[in-house]
């Protein structure tokens, strides 16, 4: 933390600029070395610079140096941005000269890493810097900005205040044992204000579904027999050609996938090998991948045809994804049908035609009736998304009925106090608040470099 860090902060490539960031206490003094304009010491914080930077007596680059200093920037240190021409020789040979010259490459996730240290922004708040950068729709976007405005930190610090009021009334019942009221007036607070945290933290976990479906968006599998049209569904809902479509039984060996969005949310969409038994191998691993992707799967699409009969394989896979998130598409109903399926109504049905656009989107109105993407809200994403947050706040939900269980047995309320203090601490772990460094490192290391 107290050596200065350097990193190229935009895409690395041909482009009409490039941000090559700079944090630490020497920040300033290491780009004055290479830089020929005003001193960068002597200006004002939060102001832009024009001149020039040189190796030596070889110009590099004309340039725009941004200068912000500690305490109000991201990382609550010095920081120097410079914005030079895009282009791969410039950027890096800025870079290298900024190495030479005293700064460390930062490591990925390192700028935010220490605005994290620093105080500037907590856990959620730092994943929600990276859920921002990858946002794929409009709803992943709103996610991600009410994690970074700390929208979504105050559900769980506000739980947390609740917490301390309870524990503060659990300490004056210990420190004064001789009051006898004492005790019962604080079980009786205590059996409330449980009740109303345990209704607030169901609450956040079952809008957190919700979060992690647009942050994740629906992994979606189309499986069914070879030609019964999977590809060409699976075309039709990308609107491309991305599948090969022929008559030719096992054209599919391998995933093929593609994504779209509904409502708002992503739907990561599989086609899968033709389901059969046969003697190529290459099919057969084929198979077998599709089978074992029934298992992960959000969302399964079996496709079979309207003017066939189903064999043996298809009331096997029928009955195996009875009880999942399914929908049986009947596909080529503008042919003769001969199918018959028993207890249909056990399952979500669209009857189509892969050829007809206006079945595509019954398709898609099933999916959003399914997910209820409808009621998704556009404007107050407020929820957790990340699976560390979601099941800290289990654990914290089962150490809230461990307290429970502690009142109704009677048991003394200094263990009660203790099951109380760790969910406490559990909800900490959520924000930051109390964290080991071995998650630090992990959670930033999935950060880009220069962020």
């Amino acid at each position: 933390m107290n050596d200065t860090i350097a990193a190229i902060s935009t895409a690395l490539g041909v482009g009409a600029i490039s941000i090559i960031r700079v944090s630490g206490n020497d920040s300033l003094q290491i780009v004055n070395r290479i830089f020929k304009g005003k001193d960068l010491t002597k200006v004002d914080s939060h102001t832009i610079n024009y001149g020039y930077i040189y190796d030596g007596k070889e110009l590099i680059d004309e340039v725009l140096v941004s200068v912000m200093l500690a305490p109000k920037t991201f990382t609550r240190e010095n920081i120097v941005e410079i914005n030079s021409h895009g282009g791969i020789s410039t950027t890096n040979k800025i870079l290298e000269l900024l190495l030479v010259n005293g700064c460390r490459l930062a490591q990925p996730g390192e700028f935010t890493k220490r605005a994290f240290l620093n105080g500037r922004i907590d856990l959620i708040e730092a994943e929600g810097v990276m859920d921002l950068i990858n946002s794929k729709t409009e709803k992943s976007r709103l996610l991600a900005i009410n994690q970074v405005t700390g929208n979504t930190s105050n559900l769980i610090k506000n739980l947390r205040s609740e917490l301390v009021s309870t524990l503060a009334n659990i300490e004056v019942n210990i420190d004064y044992p001789e009051y006898e009221d004492i005790e019962e007036i604080t079980v009786e607070m205590i059996n409330k204000n449980i009740s109303s945290i345990r209704n607030k933290i169901l609450n956040i976990l079952e809008e957190s579904k919700n979060g992690k479906l647009i942050k994740e968006g629906i992994k979606t599998i189309i499986i069914g027999r070879p030609n019964v049209g999977k590809s060409s569904i699976l075309n039709r809902l990308l609107d491309e050609e991305k599948a090969i479509v022929t008559d030719v039984a096992g054209t599919t060996r391998d995933i093929v996938e593609g994504n779209i969005s509904v409502d708002g949310i992503l739907l990561n969409i599989i086609d899968t090998a033709g389901i059969r038994k046969t003697d190529d191998i290459v099919e057969s691993i084929g198979v077998k991948k599709s089978l074992s992707l029934i298992e992960d799967a959000d969302l399964i699409l079996y496709v079979v045809n309207n003017n066939e009969l189903l064999n043996d394989e298809d009331l096997e896979i029928l009955d195996k994804i009875k009880n999942k998130t399914s929908i049986l598409i009947i596909n080529k109903i503008d042919l003769e049908s001969k199918i018959k399926i028993k207890n249909i109504e056990n399952y979500n049905v669209v009857k189509m035609s892969a050829l007809n656009s206006e079945d595509i989107n019954v398709l898609k109105e099933m999916i959003k009736k399914i997910f209820n993407l409808e009621k998704i809200e556009q404007k107050d994403c407020t929820y957790l998304s990340s699976a560390r947050s979601i099941s800290l706040l289990r654990k914290a939900l089962e150490s809230l009925d461990q307290v429970e269980e502690g009142i109704k047995n009677k048991m003394p309320i200094d263990m009660v106090e203790i099951d109380l203090k760790n969910v406490w601490n559990l909800l900490g772990e959520i924000t930051g608040e109390n964290y080991s460094e071995e998650l630090i490192d992990t959670l930033f290391s999935q950060f880009c470099l220069g962020k």
